[in-house]
């Protein structure tokens, strides 16, 4: 395949998948307000309470939200959500790094590189602690 060809494709399909990535979490996101409008409308605030008077300690497994989305936990969808809206600028940079390195500009290679790894340690860290 000729270069051109590859950085069309590159070019044309990283606007698109960006989009539908941006597409997906807009739907899992209004899905789990509605959710929560609907079935669960005190769920933030008894949490918050329970938080508060420190009944609510330690995290929950990531294993168990698609158990709860099945259920219709409203919390469980917005959190698909926002962690499917994370992927936005995981991919963009994962499609520049891809693009500079077709380019041969190493400079570039590095610097988003080092963007790539500070977002993906970023997002560990955040499921972690």
């Amino acid at each position: 395949m000729p270069k051109q060809d590859e950085d069309r494709i590159l070019r044309e399909w990283t606007p698109i998948l960006l989009r539908s990535i941006l597409i997906a979490a807009m739907i899992l996101l209004v899905t789990g307000l509605i959710l929560d409008y609907t079935f669960a409308p005190d769920y933030f605030v008894e949490r918050y309470h329970a938080v508060q008077q420190g009944r609510l300690i330690g995290k929950e497994k990531f294993g168990l939200m698609f158990d709860r989305i099945r259920e219709g936990n409203p919390h469980a969808v917005l959190t698909l959500g926002l962690f499917t809206l994370t992927l936005v600028p995981l991919a963009r940079v994962a499609f520049c790094f891809i693009l500079f390195i077709k380019e041969r500009d190493y400079t570039y290679v590095a610097l988003t590189a080092y963007v790539l790894a500070g977002l993906i340690v970023g997002v560990l860290v955040g499921s972690v602690g």
